[in-house]
């Protein structure tokens, strides 16, 4: 088993510059555009991470197998692509995690707007055989609490529907900054797209012949391990780029909850970000937030304030158990480890206590196939010295994560830098 062991050199005072890769999320969208649009669209600072990369090469396969591991987001944006890609016929598969993620209610809205797709395996999940051909299109209903991922997917590839597609989302929204961000791009792109009232989206056929070029800001959720990195130290004066104060992404909040609870501020200079520690900053003893729209930076978070000692309550998070792992189950397990005792429910986690942790001489963590557990706990090596399993999990969003620890200060030692 690959891992990698971390520790803060010397003391825990945190300084140092980092470039971060263009937004997964924005990436991800602008490649099914320009897939869909083609010279109309120009994309710059395109993000480098395996999740991007596989939806990449699988838009320019010829293959009638596209196997994308465990890229979610290609999963669902892929199935509404191939949906229109006329006469041609593909399956979609993934990894034996990704075949326990549900995607029925894509399908279904899919279907019932004239797509011919088929589940090869288990009802509602993948693989999934496309056969592609024109879609009318018109009026979909649809949950929009499970995935705000499968009224993107749509949204990408409603102006190719001979009607168009007006869509009225039921439920709470769960991700709303993530649908906002869809809609935005579709905008910019200048794809003619109305949102109504809050529940109802409107995508109109066609797009106005105007080539756009897109500049694509750096990820915000790769930036919060550096918030709770400079909330876990002494003292941290960290400087990050190319970061957008106007941003698309919803995963800013990072900036706003670490100022109000855990004492980071944020400086927007140009086109980068200062992150640093407030003096005499008053630590809460416990805080509750409704994370429904940046369920992403739920782990930060959390971690952040096992770290601290703080107690808090983070709910609105239905979607972390479908997942790469039921990420607050695998939260409880590992936490576990520094004495952190929690209660999780299906949308919750609260840290409840703090006990004892073991005496070892290096905390071993779980990653369960997820990029986000193993650059979460990382902070963690500012206070001891820990140990992560699979270290190139995190490639699926940020490829450089360990090499710009290692820039501002971390050792990282084992098999991860030795081959």
């Amino acid at each position: 088993m690959s891992y990698v062991k971390i520790k803060k050199k010397n003391n825990r005072s945190l300084y140092g510059s980092v470039s971060i890769n263009g937004s997964k999320s924005i990436s991800n969208r602008l490649l099914i555009l320009k897939a869909i649009y083609k010279d109309e669209i120009d994309i710059v600072n395109l993000s480098n991470c395996e999740d991007t990369e596989i939806l990449k090469s699988s838009l320019t396969s010829y293959s009638n197998i596209l196997d994308i591991h465990h890229a979610g987001t290609a999963m669902r944006f892929l199935t509404s692509y191939l949906s229109i890609q006329k006469e041609r016929e593909v399956i979609l598969t993934g990894s034996k995690r990704m075949k326990e993620r549900p995607i029925f209610i894509l399908v279904d809205a899919l279907r019932k707007l004239g797509a011919e797709i088929n589940f090869l395996e288990k009802e509602g999940y993948p693989p999934i055989k496309i056969l592609g051909k024109e879609i009318t299109g018109g009026e979909i209903n649809i949950n929009a609490q499970v995935s705000s991922q499968y009224i993107s997917s749509l949204m990408l590839v409603a102006s190719k529907f001979k009607n168009g597609l007006k869509i009225f989302m039921q439920d709470n929204i769960t991700s709303f900054p993530y649908i906002k961000m869809t809609f935005d791009l579709l905008v910019l792109s200048g794809i003619k797209v109305l949102w109504n009232n809050k529940k109802v989206i409107h995508i109109y056929p066609g797009k106005k012949k105007q080539k756009k070029c897109f500049y694509i800001e750096s990820d915000w959720s790769s930036a919060s391990y550096y918030y709770s990195m400079s909330a876990v130290a002494k003292e941290s004066k960290i400087v990050l780029s190319s970061y957008d104060n106007n941003s698309l992404q919803g995963d800013k909040e990072v900036s706003y909850i670490y100022e109000k609870y855990f004492g980071i501020s944020t400086l927007f200079k140009e086109n980068k970000i200062i992150i640093f520690k407030k003096i005499n900053f008053s630590l809460p003893k416990f805080f509750e937030l409704n994370l429904n729209k940046t369920p992403d930076i739920a782990q930060t978070i959390t971690v952040t304030s096992a770290a601290l000692g703080i107690k808090c309550f983070l709910k609105g998070l239905e979607t972390l158990k479908i997942k790469e792992t039921d990420r607050l189950i695998a939260l409880k397990k590992e936490l576990c480890k520094i004495g952190v005792k929690t209660n999780i429910t299906n949308y919750s986690i609260e840290i409840t206590d703090f006990l004892q942790k073991k005496n070892n001489n290096c905390l071993f963590f779980n990653t369960y196939q997820d990029h986000r557990m193993a650059m979460s706990f990382a902070p963690l090596g500012l206070q001891y010295s820990i140990c992560i399993e699979d270290p190139n999990v995190v490639k699926k969003s940020y490829p450089n994560f360990w090499i710009d620890l290692k820039s501002i200060g971390f050792s990282i030692e084992n098999d991860y830098f030795s081959r």
